[in-house]
Order: C-alpha cells, then sequence, then structure tokens
C-alpha cells in the first residue's frame, strides 16, 4: 500500500483489497450523543468489519503452517462477518470458501459473500442435543472436513490467531491515541477482539503504564459468561456455546444488553449521520448505561465500533422488521437503560 499527498490530501494506492484499513479513526460521542465516549471505528476495509484483522491473522498462519495450499477451499462457521472477510481473503487469494451461517444473518449478508464467490450455507435447525444454532452449524463444519481433506477448518473460536490479531494491532492503536487510557469496552462475539485487547492492556500495565479496565459489552440471551441462553435476533455479538479461548479473568466487568436497546442506540446514531451495524449499536449501549453509573468527569474511556450498518437495512433500520420483532414502542423510543450485570 502505497501513500502520497496531494493537495493536502492523503491519497492511497492499493493492488489488493487485503492492503487497506483505517486503524485510526475515532467518534467523539459527546458531541454526537452526550455520551463521554470515544468510539474506535473499525468498519472501514474492504470487508466492513473488524473481523478482516481476525480473518487475515487466521489465513496467513494457516498458510505458514501449511494447511493452507493450492487448491484448499476455507470453512468458517459464522453470522455475518467473519464470513464476509474470508470471502474478500479468498476471492483475493484464489482460495475457496464456504460460509456456514443460520437464518438470522442478513440476506444482504448472504448476497454480498454471494457476489464475492463463496458458497454459503445456512443451517436452519438448532442443534437438538444443545448449542443452538451455533451448535448446528459448527457440527456441520465438522462434517465438511471429515469428508474432504481439502476443506480447512480455521476455528474462529478457539484459533489463537484471532485474539493475536488484536493484541498486535487494536490495542497499540488504542493507546497510542489514548495513552492515559481508564476504561475500554469490547463487545464480546468469539471474544478474540476482547481477548487480544485484554492481553494487551494487561501486559501494558506490568510494563509500567496506568490500569485500564476492560468492559465486556455482551447481549442478552449469550451463554458467554455464564446467562442463561434465550432467542436472539440480531447477529453479530452473543453466542449460544461457550467460547473456547475467553478467560474470564482477564475481564474486568461485563455489560449485557437487551436487543431492544440495541436497536435503539444504532437508530439514535444514524439520526446524527452515523450509520453502524448491531453490533456496535450494542456496545455503545453497554457502554452508556457503565458509564452513567460509574463515570467520572475526568474518566478517558474508548469503544470499539466492530461494524457498519448497511449490513442492518433490512433489520435494524427496518420499521416494519422492528415492530414484527420486538413491537411498534420500540419505534418511538429512544436512549438506553441502565446495565444488566452478568452473574
Amino acid at each position: 500500500m502505497d501513500g502520497a499527498s496531494v493537495r493536502g490530501l492523503i491519497v492511497v494506492m492499493v493492488t489488493s483489497p487485503l492492503d487497506f484499513n483505517t486503524d485510526r479513526l475515532f467518534i467523539d460521542l459527546r458531541t454526537v450523543l452526550g455520551i463521554p465516549l470515544a468510539l474506535k471505528c473499525e468498519g472501514f476495509n474492504f470487508a466492513g468489519s473488524v473481523k478482516m484483522k481476525a480473518a487475515l491473522a487466521m489465513v496467513e498462519d494457516a498458510e505458514r503452517s501449511g494447511r493452507l495450499q493450492p487448491g484448499s477451499v476455507l470453512v468458517e462457521s459464522s453470522s455475518g462477518n467473519l464470513g464476509v472477510a474470508l470471502s474478500v481473503i479468498a476471492a483475493s487469494k484464489g482460495y475457496g470458501f464456504v460460509c456456514v451461517t443460520d437464518v438470522r444473518c442478513n440476506e444482504t449478508t448472504r448476497r454480498t459473500m454471494d457476489a464475492l464467490g463463496a458458497r454459503v450455507h445456512v443451517i436452519r435447525e438448532p442443534d437438538p442435543e444443545g448449542g443452538g444454532l451455533l451448535g448446528a452449524r459448527i457440527k456441520y463444519v465438522e462434517s465438511l472436513v471429515a469428508y474432504d481433506k481439502r476443506y480447512v477448518w480455521l476455528n474462529q473460536y478457539a484459533n489463537p490467531a484471532n485474539s493475536g490479531a488484536h493484541f498486535a494491532t487494536t490495542g497499540p492503536d488504542i493507546a497510542a491515541e489514548f495513552p492515559d487510557l481508564d476504561v475500554l469496552f469490547v463487545g464480546a462475539g468469539t471474544t478474540g477482539t476482547l481477548m487480544g485487547c485484554s492481553r494487551y492492556f494487561r501486559q501494558r500495565h506490568q510494563d509500567g503504564h496506568k490500569k485500564v479496565q476492560v468492559v465486556a459489552v455482551d447481549a442478552v440471551g449469550s451463554v458467554t459468561f455464564g446467562g442463561p441462553p434465550t432467542s436472539r435476533m440480531i447477529p453479530g455479538l452473543g453466542t449460544g456455546v461457550r467460547p473456547p479461548q475467553l478467560d474470564e479473568e482477564i475481564v474486568d466487568d461485563v455489560v449485557l444488553v437487551e436487543e431492544v436497546d440495541t436497536i435503539r442506540t444504532c437508530r439514535n446514531l444514524a439520526g446524527r449521520g452515523f450509520l453502524f451495524g448491531g453490533s456496535t449499536g450494542t456496545v455503545v449501549s453497554g457502554a452508556a448505561a457503565w458509564l452513567e453509573v460509574y463515570g467520572t468527569p475526568d474518566l478517558t474511556a474508548v469503544a470499539i465500533a466492530p461494524d457498519l450498518g448497511e449490513r442492518y437495512l433490512d433489520t435494524v433500520y427496518h420499521d416494519s422488521w422492528v415492530e414484527k420483532i420486538f413491537g411498534s414502542e420500540v419505534l418511538d423510543a429512544s436512549g438506553t437503560t441502565s446495565p444488566h450485570r452478568a452473574a
């Protein structure tokens, strides 16, 4: 990737979709929503989400180890964003790719993967033995890998390269911009971003820097932090199977967010011109609720925005869908509610 200055602007020339990612874009939510929070935007790359980092790290690690070779076919379970990222990478590098998703995956996301040459398999029924739709997705992936040796499962849920990408990039980028950071809010899905950032700031503290509280934000109905499983309609954060890479010992606090609050926050941001995805709405909602209870005037807080909103136009931003799933009162409500503390 090359950069040049033309009439005071930075011009970037790339030859691959893998060459571009905006790492230092932050939004001051004080002036947007009145929240004392800086939002780190991770959606400005050719995959449209933070998952581009993890996807590329896992693919490159598999290439170095020899697991990925010419003729290999990537296969992964994804609710959407990682699937798009792997579709971009597979198209760029010449691999096949099968994304195993479920009925909650947005139609726009499925069509995006299809346009990029991926094959999308949709799981429609939960695993009868437990684990919900995610458990069924994982079983299907395992059956493909067992059937044909060409298939390579990166396994984002347990792959150390997932969190390693954020230890090497996301954490240092935040620290460079906010050396006096007090609290960082990170959404919990596979927990790769959460674990990578948590480990980075813990090591940084051991090296003599100030302690940073890392607060995980998860969806109500997710089992990640021990809560009971319930139906969730917005893909992204939360899971029906506890992530193997999660280490709760390096997480300082957990906030759980109702999906109605995710929708309200997304729509509030859109009302100020910022169209973000459901994962971002969940993180901002959780951060706002936590700061309302624990924030102080001199606190420096940052949240990570994983995605943009175009893939949610038929769900979070579609009045008929919201009214059908959550009721018409959500369309008239605004703001966020108090945080739910994980057990």
